[in-house]
């Protein structure tokens, strides 16, 4: 018995052990099956689904765009990344207990460093973008579970935890914070990378640097940024992003081509001259508009370019490229141009008397009038050097009418033989006619000559010339008849290499005889000392020039006026020629009292800035020592001046960078400005424009500028703390 129990429990372990083995089997075979349909009949599908979850393809890299420079290698306009921050709720990671231990010192940490908002409004933030995922994660669920097909719109994984965009300091400094200081997939923390266009000297120079789009992908929008938008944008590179144990790493398929840098030729000091000079002018003037360009005689490179615009009462800002675009008819700065070709041709001399009378000549009955017929006073002769001395239209006219009232071609094509009406290529965008003159032929059909057109040519009307082209034509003049085109480009860098420069482009080598440039040289001279050009005279260095007034053309009749001055300095030795112009101002118009006193200042800032003089040793029983002022702002540019100066000065303590200025009995003492700190309103009082403005837009601060000098006040008291992008005035006196 015993044996056939044993035998019959053999038999069934046998039994069991062969159907064990038989499930195990088909078990085997059924993975066998899955694996080769897996792999083989479903590969394709499956690998691609792997790839989308883990890797993401053809992210473009972008490139560095390139800086724009002033002559001097000071920065114009360089790309600052910024990032948004936010937090991802749902990261798989993120476990509700380490949240809940370290939200209270990560509220209190972003506060202290983010003051706009409290520890508590962070904290709560927070604790409901938490609370919101979770209510997601439970209605994506109960979709789940009833076969819903409703999708959940997810919210949480996209909470913006600080409102301004932060830089990568600032980031950095996040990343150490309580709960921030995990990886983020335990953390939830991830940034939006953003590059901003930084302008360390605020809105100097603005529309001629131009501006970019706020999506930095389209580029440039405006000025040099986006006339060489494919020189400083560079070329995208190509990168894999792979999710691996919870991060995405990137992998770099294509390295991106960096953006070249552009090197201007402005000055940032003559930039800040001019703007503030016009500006001002403006304000004093209420005009609609006005602008102003500085112009190296030697190189053509401009060194000043000043355009603004009203936009409210007392507010002017840069808007359009006058200087290039503004189609306007010239008035008297144009007489110059017909004085050249009369004198060139042997029409008249200098000295040759002209008959005036009260100041009115009837030309086929249309009356050409001077600024004083109604007053009279006047000869009833003038020489031409006398006519244009006081500007006068009918001189300029008759004197156009004796050489080409039977030939009026022969004067038109001198304008076209000097270049004046040559298409140039500006450094900044145009569009249609814009920045070129429009001087018409007298067999042109689409727009014949009238009865009158010759004399009223002559003194600045019936035609349109950019300042630009007027600027270039003054200052062939000074230049000893070498007329050459202004320019705003000097060279493109990479990594500090020239990779292509920019030369002096001659549009005539010659304008005219020496003995006519010399004839014309000295009558611009007397513009100034004997002339309507008066007040712009400089008892520091001579002065030679030409002013402007013409009525403004509008609606088929005449509207307001263009007033400007044109000229170059110092005369005996021409350095610097300058154009302003203003358009539309209130009152008496005058080209030697409003752009004349525009360009009295900027000459006489450039001249004070460049001149190198010896002091005159002082008698030896001076008691009474002039000490000069000094603007509180940065200690090597002032010390530079001191030394120039030869002017004894005490600072005490160790180098910095920017200082505090006093001047007192026993002489200038220099002491470091604390009030210059990191996330504090700097104190900027007592400071230059330029260095108040760079110290302000480095900080973070917005600017709006009110006046020239030194800074009286600023709207936001110095020592406080402040949110990145708020606007701060400051008032110079």
């Amino acid at each position: 018995m015993a044996k056939q129990s044993e035998g019959r429990l053999k038999k069934v372990a046998v039994s069991r052990y062969g159907w064990i083995t038989f499930f195990l089997s088909l078990i085997f075979i059924a993975i066998i099956v899955c694996i080769f349909k897996i792999k083989y009949a479903e590969g394709s599908m499956w690998r691609e689904l792997g790839k989308q979850e883990t890797v993401k393809k053809d992210h473009d890299i972008r490139p560095n765009r390139g800086n724009i420079y002033a002559d001097d290698n000071r920065l114009l306009a360089t790309s600052e990344p910024l990032y948004g921050v936010y937090m991802d709720f749902m990261a798989d990671g993120i476990k509700k207990d380490t949240l809940m231990k370290y939200v209270t010192p990560l509220s209190q940490a972003l506060a202290k460093k983010f003051p706009d908002r409290s520890a508590n409004q962070y904290k709560q933030i927070i604790l409901d973008g938490w609370d919101l995922s979770r209510k997601e994660i439970k209605l994506i669920d109960r979709n789940k579970n009833s076969d819903s097909k409703n999708k959940v719109k997810i919210r949480s994984r996209y909470i913006r935890i600080i409102r301004p965009d932060i830089n990568y300091i600032e980031l950095k400094e996040l990343q150490t914070y309580p709960f921030f200081n995990q990886k983020s997939n335990k953390s939830g923390l991830f940034t939006e990378e953003k590059t901003m266009r930084l302008k360390p000297f605020g809105r100097l120079a603005n529309r001629t640097v131009g501006s970019i789009f706020k999506n930095i992908e389209e580029g440039g929008a405006s000025g040099l940024e986006l006339k060489y938008d494919s020189i400083l944008k560079g070329v995208p590179g190509l990168k894999t992003r792979q999710h691996v144990q919870g991060r995405w790493i990137d992998k770099v398929l294509k390295e991106p081509v960096e953006g070249w840098d552009i090197k201007t030729t402005l000055n940032v000091d003559i930039q800040d001259k001019a703007e503030s000079a016009l500006y001002n002018k403006l304000v004093e003037t209420k005009a609609e508009s006005g602008c102003a360009i500085v112009m190296e005689v030697a190189t053509g490179e401009i060194k000043a370019i000043a355009n603004l615009n009203r936009i409210s009462e007392g507010v002017y800002t840069e808007r359009n490229p006058n200087a290039f675009s503004y189609m306007f008819e010239p008035g008297s700065t144009f007489k110059t141009v017909s004085l050249m070709i009369a004198l060139e041709d042997g029409v008249v001399t200098p000295n040759d008397s002209i008959f005036v009378g009260n100041g009115v000549f009837n030309y086929r009955g249309t009356l050409v009038k001077d600024h004083y017929w109604r007053t009279g006073g006047r000869k009833q002769y003038m020489t031409i050097a006398e006519g244009m001395q006081i500007s006068s239209n009918v001189v300029i006219s008759k004197m156009i009418l004796k050489g080409y009232e039977n030939n009026p071609t022969k004067y038109v094509q001198h304008i076209h033989d000097m270049g004046l009406t040559k298409k140039l290529k500006w450094d900044v965008p145009l569009k249609g006619r814009e920045g070129t003159v429009a001087i018409r032929f007298p067999n042109d059909k689409t727009n014949p000559f009238s009865n009158t057109t010759l004399p009223w040519m002559s003194f600045g009307y019936e035609s349109q010339v950019p300042p630009i082209y007027m600027l270039m034509f003054y200052n062939g003049i000074a230049n000893n008849g070498k007329m050459i085109k202004p320019f705003l480009t000097k060279a493109f860098l990479k990594n500090g290499d020239v990779k292509e420069e920019f030369e002096t482009e001659v549009i005539n080598p010659s304008l005219c005889s020496e003995k006519t440039l010399n004839e014309i040289k000295e009558i611009l001279r007397g513009v100034v000392t004997d002339g309507t050009g008066k007040a712009v005279n400089s008892k520091f260095f001579p002065i030679s020039g030409k002013t402007g007034t013409a009525m403004i053309a509008s609606g088929g009749g005449y509207e307001g006026y263009y007033v400007s001055f044109c000229g170059y300095f110092p005369s005996d030795d021409p350095k610097y020629t300058c154009f302003v112009g203003i358009r539309r101002p209130e009152g008496s118009p005058s080209g030697g009292l409003m752009p004349g006193a525009v360009f009295k200042s900027i000459a006489e800032d450039i001249y004070t800035r460049n001149i190198v003089a010896t002091p005159v040793d002082a008698p030896k029983d001076t008691t009474n020592l002039f000490i000069p002022m000094v603007k509180n702002g940065s200690l090597k540019n002032t010390e530079i001046v001191l030394n120039k100066l030869a002017q004894a000065y005490n600072f005490s303590g160790d180098k910095v960078e920017w200082i505090k200025a006093g001047s007192t009995v026993n002489g200038i003492l220099l002491e470091r400005n604390s009030a210059i700190r990191q996330g504090i309103v700097p104190n900027v009082l007592g400071m230059g424009a330029r260095d108040a403005v760079y110290i302000l837009e480095t900080a973070g601060l917005r600017v709006n500028l009110i006046g020239a000098g030194k800074v009286r006040q600023q709207s936001v008291l110095p020592g406080n703390r402040f949110t990145r992008g708020v606007t701060i005035t400051i008032e110079l006196n």
